[in-house]
C-alpha cells in the first residue's frame, strides 16, 4: 500500500492521433501543444472527488463515476486498497475541444493516475498505470480501448496487441517525421461514431488492412518514408466515418496534392490528421487543407506538432 508523499501534483498529458488510418483501436501517437492537467490534491471528503473542470463549456460531469478522470482515479485507489479514504481531488483544465477526435477523454485519464500515483510516491510504473487509465475510457466510448490513453501515458507511436488486459508496445518515432492537424468547428461523439461502424467485413477489405498495419510498422521501425506512405490507407473505418465529416474528401485530396504521406481521420474525427517529412511541409500541408474548408465556409483550427516522444509529464 502507497503512502502519501505530496499534498498537490499536476500532470500534463498530451492529446493523440489514434488509429492512424489502418490501426483501427491499435495504433496511436501523441501530439504537442494540446492536451490535459489534473492537478491532485489533498481532500476532507472520502475517495476521489472532482473539485473544477476548466476549458469544457460546463459540458463535463462533475460525477466522479461518469468522469473518465475520476474513474481512473478511482480504480487506481482500489488497487492500492484504500477504498473510500484517504479523499483525493481532481482539478482538471482542458486544453484541446471536446468531441475533437483527439483523444480528449483519454488525456484527462492519463493525466489523472500520473498525478495520483505520483501523489503516493509512485508506487505503481508508467506501464502498470495504463490498466486504470483504460477504465476510465468506458466512461468516454462504453468500451474499453487503449490507443489514445496508452499513446498519452507513453508518447511516441504504439501498438496495442491486446485491449483486457492492456499489452501495448512502443514502435520507434522518425525523427523528421511531422503531423498536421486540422479540426473543423463540429462535433462527434465517439459513441455515436462507433455505433455506425459495420460489424462484419469483406475477407478482402480485411487481408488488405492488416498488410497496411504490417507495412506501417515495418515503415516505423525501417525509417522508410515511402512505405509509410503505401501504407497509410483505411479500407474499413474511414469510408463509414468520414460521411460525418463536412469537407473530408477535399481535404484529404487537398493534402495528398500538397505532399502529405497519408491523410485520415483523427480517432472518430472530425479532426483530420496528416503526415509527412518537415515542419515546413506539415505547415503547407495544413494550408492546403484549410483552403478546402474555406471553399466550403466551415471554420477550423490548424494544428502542427512533431511526434510528442515524452507522454505525460509531471508539471509541479
Amino acid at each position: 500500500m502507497g503512502e502519501r508523499k505530496r499534498k498537490s501534483v499536476t500532470v500534463f498529458a498530451p492529446a493523440t492521433v489514434a488509429n492512424v488510418a489502418c490501426g483501427f483501436d491499435v495504433l496511436g501517437f501523441a501530439i504537442h501543444g494540446l492536451g490535459d492537467e489534473v492537478t491532485a490534491r489533498i481532500s476532507d471528503q472520502p475517495g476521489i472527488t472532482i473539485a473544477s473542470i476548466e476549458g469544457d463549456g460546463g459540458k463535463l460531469p462533475l460525477e466522479t463515476e461518469k468522469n473518465t478522470a475520476g474513474l481512473s482515479a478511482t480504480s487506481l485507489l482500489n488497487e492500492l486498497g484504500y477504498g473510500d479514504t484517504p479523499g483525493i481531488e481532481l482539478r482538471i483544465k482542458k486544453n484541446m475541444p471536446l468531441g475533437s477526435g483527439l483523444g480528449s477523454s483519454a488525456a484527462s485519464s492519463a493525466a489523472a493516475v500520473v498525478a495520483v500515483n505520483e501523489f503516493f510516491g509512485k508506487p505503481f510504473t508508467t506501464s502498470e498505470l495504463l490498466p486504470f487509465a483504460v477504465d476510465g475510457e468506458i466512461a468516454a466510448s462504453g468500451t474499453a480501448h487503449a490507443d489514445n490513453v496508452a499513446a498519452s501515458l507513453f508518447g511516441g507511436f504504439i501498438l496495442v496487441k491486446t485491449h483486457q488486459p492492456p499489452d501495448v508496445i512502443t514502435l520507434p518515432t522518425p525523427e523528421d517525421l511531422h503531423c498536421t492537424i486540422v479540426h473543423p468547428h463540429i462535433e462527434i461523439n465517439t459513441k455515436n461514431s462507433r455505433l455506425i461502424l459495420k460489424k462484419e467485413i469483406l475477407l478482402e477489405k480485411a487481408v488488405t488492412q492488416w498488410a497496411n498495419v504490417g507495412g506501417l510498422v515495418a515503415g516505423l521501425y525501417k525509417n522508410d518514408y515511402s512505405l509509410i506512405a503505401r501504407s497509410l490507407h483505411d479500407e474499413i473505418i474511414e469510408p463509414v466515418r468520414s460521411v460525418l465529416i463536412p469537407g473530408f474528401d477535399e481535404m484529404k485530396s487537398a493534402a495528398i496534392q500538397g505532399g502529405a504521406f497519408g491523410c485520415s481521420i483523427s480517432g472518430s474525427g472530425p479532426s483530420v490528421f496528416a503526415l509527412s517529412k518537415s515542419r515546413k511541409e506539415a505547415q503547407h500541408i495544413g494550408e492546403k487543407m484549410g483552403e478546402s474548408l474555406k471553399k466550403l465556409g466551415l471554420d477550423f483550427d490548424i494544428y502542427i506538432s512533431k511526434i510528442n516522444t515524452e507522454g505525460a509529464k509531471v508539471l509541479d
